[in-house]
């Protein structure tokens, strides 16, 4: 996985799955919400995410009122977020 940052956006390319993953996700994110309360998510190709990312982006969502702007790049990804009733939390949207 590989991760590139710009202003308040953040670029994910690769498959989400590790728990290091989840840990350089956590440490950009919350890089940028030090300086921004809306973030545009770009998930590039990864086929799935792990629960500790939806955990982490939910609490952002719900607890700390950050806005999440997701761009999801594969539609199997897509169908998951909308199977867990996280298109709207995520305001997820096909690439």
């Amino acid at each position: 996985m590989e991760l590139e940052t710009s202003s308040n956006n953040i670029t994910i390319k690769g498959n989400i799955k590790s728990i290091n993953d989840f840990q350089n996700i956590k440490q950009n994110v919350d890089s940028v919400i030090s300086q921004h309360k809306q973030i545009n998510l770009f998930v590039v190709d990864s086929l799935s995410i792990t629960s500790s990312v939806i955990g982490y982006l939910n609490k952002l969502v719900l607890k700390d009122g950050i806005d999440i702007n997701m761009r999801v790049g594969n539609e199997q990804l897509l169908h998951l977020l909308d199977d867990l009733n996280l298109i709207s939390t995520f305001k997820a949207k096909s690439n």
